[in-house]
């Protein structure tokens, strides 16, 4: 089936399965389009995250509705390691301040 045909649940689930460190955000990491998107991807880049994979939500209403379904949350960022939730940007705050996100990004 090609990539175009797939259900927003079906795409996601491809990208999240195909790519180690996946950020659901709003624009892109050289012109995020809300401050917490900027947020993300400077915690990502500080923690060592180098070339992640950026899905701009606005480009796509399936995406952006689907991602919350998903994942049972309802904000834009989020992120994923290795095929699992992490969270928004309150939780990668909290886990970069703890040093943990660059644990995970790099374990």
């Amino acid at each position: 089936m090609e990539f175009a045909q797939l259900t927003a649940q079906q795409k996601i689930e491809n990208i999240i399965a195909t790519n180690s460190v996946v950020l659901f955000m709003k624009g892109n990491p050289k012109f995020p389009q809300c401050g917490f998107s900027a947020a993300a991807v400077k915690m990502l880049t500080d923690a060592g995250a180098g070339e992640f994979t950026h899905v701009n939500v606005l480009e796509d209403a399936q995406i952006r509705e689907g991602i919350k379904a998903y994942s049972s949350w309802p904000t834009i960022p989020q992120l994923y390691i290795k095929q699992e939730f992490v969270g928004g940007a309150d939780i990668m705050r909290e886990l970069h301040e703890a040093g943990e996100l660059s644990r995970l990004i790099n374990a």
